[in-house]
């Protein structure tokens, strides 16, 4: 809702607060200010000029030379463009030195020749919405009033000097979707009256009724609708106040009969709808069900199908409007219209809703109808606009209204206590305040022994139980107001849990090794929903599937990420190296629900490293993604408990599959993808991992434990062992380190063989031993000893061979 500052002082007295000081006290009170926008900011100079001559530019086809009174001793020649201006118009001009928005500074310039002492604007130019520019000026420069002054402030002639406070509204307070609504918030806050707007005028002798009757088929959707008449108007601009209001309240101004029953809607909430009598095609109106398949073309020109489902209004044999959303183009009121069939109706919200949402019209009236009106002022909006058309359209309001009116409104009875508001706030407000509070509020309310009853009027439809009144008074007593406690309970701050905080070093170790996190869907096709899955289990289906894509919880994170590949790879994204840490789900039998357990998957390929300066590039291999891991599992204090061995699964290469220990218990796998299901993905090669992160985080690990750093020399030996092919390099990694007990600290492998030096069934794979003592320098035969023992070991359990 878009408040104008100006505008709300004709309903309350808000004389020495400020704008921004209002935005701040509203929003203390529970609706929140989410903007104070300033209309004429960063304008000045902009006056009123009168055209006093107008020709065509001597050396431009599409300019003109105008003289122009902007209220100086001497009229000054301006060169402008607009084909609309002509001589006699009062127009608005910024003069020499004037600044427009964006810090445009008016200069004194040529123009084929000619010299400009200014610019005339259109409303554009001064900083208004061109969506919100009326159609007469929306392609040329803005016409005035023949009745303003020369030389004044243009902007304050268009009610630019305000202040538009944009309300941020929850859908429990539709009664702030008003002028008047927002104004007894406003009265409540600063302990104000509220002044109604007039609605007086003189009618004739005439009988509503003699025009039109009316016939609600429909009364649980409508159980309230009023008409009147209003005749011999003639159709033209509305009051440029009326205009500027409408347009800060982002409306587009059309003319005078459509902007008062705009303007109402804003003034009092009531949605109105003005009908040309006698384009109507009879003298009747029905409220009833659309017919099915029944065409209604709306007032955008478009055609519409209703249904059943849909209130429309009726001449009795057509529909004539789109009940609470939009009117139909056979009765809209145009340039000739002279009697106007004024309706102001209570329309059933969640039938406007259906029909707003099925036909994609979503206007201010539906808002309205949709959230709640105050159904009391159906009658009093209709008086107003009635009012209004007989002083700025020249009508003649015909005696009375016709209506059905079936609707029974009792405002809400709700009572409470001092004691109950106090334990609720925590607070201890006395009862001669909290009534003072339902007063502000213009409440209705008696006091018995500390019990208070109140009445709530029928704008305020979200106050219905107990808490209700509570909440009143903890906005309008203050929210600061209320004292700040700790729960009892509450003796320590909250702090992530363990297997929290380790997942967060997860997650920022792997970005920070190079891979983007990535969210997937948790559903897959069934084809696709066991494809690398740790574990065997049951795929769940859904019952009602989006699609077949969509149909199956997953078992695994990896197939969702070889997606994610292929969509980088096909728009040439070099982000190729991605994670995920997400739910998989087990199916179980007999309907029991399934296993949600958590997974950490990964996908890398393409490019690893690229040094274009030194021409370096290293592509991504099975030991850059495996080295990745055992970083991850040393920083996770899990390095010494986890080991590899050769792994065969469907969808990955034979020879280049690992699965991953964790004490001896299979945890997940690593690898690369088989060549066939490369081919089938349209994918470089590419390695994958999946682990059962649950099982990673809640393994218990001892304190961290640091070693100083050796102060003695070290000692390092290299060996090369022949041994068969099928030996595995990290078995005989373990048995070195074992052997080599207490002093021996590093064991790398640096080189595998296999080739015709040596046996075909046999390899030799090099290993880097390196040996120190902390606290002293080891000599030959301590190193000698111990070396012994791992070759003698090696030589036991695997029947390797020194390479010589």
């Amino acid at each position: 809702m878009l408040v104008s500052y100006n505008w709300l002082k004709d309903y309350v007295n808000i004389d020495g607060v400020t704008a921004e000081e209002l935005a701040e006290k509203i929003t203390r009170s529970g609706i929140e200010v989410e903007t104070v926008e300033v209309l004429n900011e960063g304008i000045q100079g902009v006056v009123i000029g009168h055209v006093v001559e107008r020709e065509q530019h001597p050396n431009a086809d599409k300019l003109n030379k105008c003289l122009v009174d902007v209220g100086d001793e001497e009229p000054v020649q301006i060169i402008c463009g607009a084909s609309n201006v002509d001589k006699g118009q009062k127009v608005a001009v910024a003069k020499v030195g004037a600044v427009l928005p964006g810090n445009f500074k008016i200069k004194r310039a040529k123009l084929r020749g000619e010299e400009s002492n200014g610019m005339i604007c259109s409303l554009q130019e001064i900083g208004i919405s061109s969506k919100l520019v009326a159609k007469d000026f929306s392609e040329g420069i803005f016409v005035f009033p023949n009745d303003v002054a020369v030389g004044e402030d243009a902007l304050e002639y268009l009610n630019r000097n305000d202040k538009v406070l944009e309300l941020g509204l929850t859908p429990n307070r539709s009664d702030c979707l008003s002028m008047l609504g927002v104004a007894y918030e406003v009265a409540a806050i600063l302990g104000k009256e509220v002044q109604w707007p007039e609605a007086t005028y003189t009618a004739n002798s005439e009988s509503a009724s003699d025009y039109i009757s009316v016939r609600v088929d429909a009364e649980a959707d409508n159980p309230l609708y009023v008409a009147k008449v209003i005749k011999n108007v003639k159709i033209g601009p509305s009051p440029l106040w009326m205009q500027s209001r409408l347009m800060a309240a982002g409306i587009r101004p059309h003319n005078n009969v459509v902007d008062i029953t705009n303007y109402i809607l804003l003034e009092y909430g009531q949605p109105l709808h003005a009908f040309d009598y006698d384009r109507l095609g009879s003298k009747e109106v029905v409220v009833r069900r659309a017919h099915q398949d029944e065409k209604i073309i709306t007032l955008d020109d478009a055609e519409r199908k209703l249904s059943q489902e849909h209130l429309v209004i009726t001449n009795g044999v057509e529909p004539i409007a789109l009940a609470g959303v939009m009117g139909g183009a056979n009765s809209e009121v145009q340039s000739d219209t002279t009697t106007i069939l004024l309706e102001s109706a209570y329309f059933n919200g969640v039938t406007v809703r259906r029909a707003s949402k099925e036909h994609g019209l979503r206007s201010e009236a539906s808002a309205r109808f949709e959230k709640g009106i105050d159904p009391n002022r159906t009658h009093q909006a209709a008086e107003r606009a009635a009012a209004l058309m007989a002083k700025y359209a020249g009508g003649e309001v015909v005696g009375g209204s016709v209506e059905v009116n079936t609707l029974n409104v009792e405002p809400a009875v709700v009572t409470t206590t001092v004691e109950k508001i106090n334990s609720v706030l925590g607070t201890s407000i006395a009862a001669a305040e909290v009534k003072a509070i339902f007063t502000k509020l213009q409440f209705e309310v008696s006091e018995d022994n500390n019990t208070f009853t109140v009445t709530v009027p029928t704008r305020r439809g979200d106050i219905t139980i107990e808490e209700d009144l509570v909440e009143e008074v903890a906005r309008l007593y203050g929210y600061d107001n209320i004292p700040t406690t700790l729960p009892i309970s509450a003796a320590t701050p909250g702090v992530l849990t363990p297997y929290q905080a380790k997942r967060r070093k997860v997650r920022s170790y792997l970005e920070g090794s190079g891979l983007l996190q990535n969210i997937t869907y948790s559903l897959t096709s069934e084809g696709r929903a066991k494809q690398f899955a740790l574990e065997e289990g049951k795929a769940i289906r859904l019952a009602m599937p989006m699609s077949e894509e969509r149909s199956t919880l997953r078992l695994s994170l990896v197939p969702h990420l070889l997606e994610v590949l292929q969509h980088n790879i096909a728009r040439s994204l070099p982000a190729n190296a991605v994670y995920e840490i997400g739910s998989v789900f087990i199916g179980q039998e007999n309907d029991v629900l399934p296993l949600e357990k958590e997974r950490l998957a990964g996908a890398l390929t393409g490019l690893w490293e690229q040094h274009p300066w030194q021409g370096e590039k290293k592509a991504v291999d099975f030991f850059v993604a495996k080295g990745i891991l055992e970083g991850m599992f040393a920083m996770l204090g899990l390095k010494e408990r986890i080991s590899y061995r050769r792994a065969e699964k469907d969808g990955l290469h034979p020879g280049r599959t690992a699965e991953i220990l964790l004490n001896g218990e299979s945890v997940g796998f690593l690898g690369q993808l088989h060549p066939e299901k490369l081919n089938e993905l349209d994918l470089p090669e590419t390695y994958v991992f999946e682990l059962s992160l649950t099982s990673l985080l809640k393994e218990e690990i001892a304190e961290i434990s640091y070693d100083a750093i050796p102060r003695f020399p070290s000692i390092g030996r290299d060996i090369a062992l022949v041994v068969d092919r099928s030996t595995a390099a990290g078995e005989l990694e373990q048995e070195i380190k074992a052997a080599g007990g207490a002093l021996l600290k590093e064991v790398q492998v640096f080189d595998v063989y296999e080739g015709d030096k040596i046996d075909a069934s046999k390899k030799s794979v090099a290993f880097a031993l390196r040996y120190y003592h902390p606290e002293h320098t080891l000599t030959d035969e301590e190193v000698t000893k111990v070396h012994n023992k791992v070759l003698q070991v090696v030589e036991e359990k695997f029947n390797a061979v020194l390479r010589s």
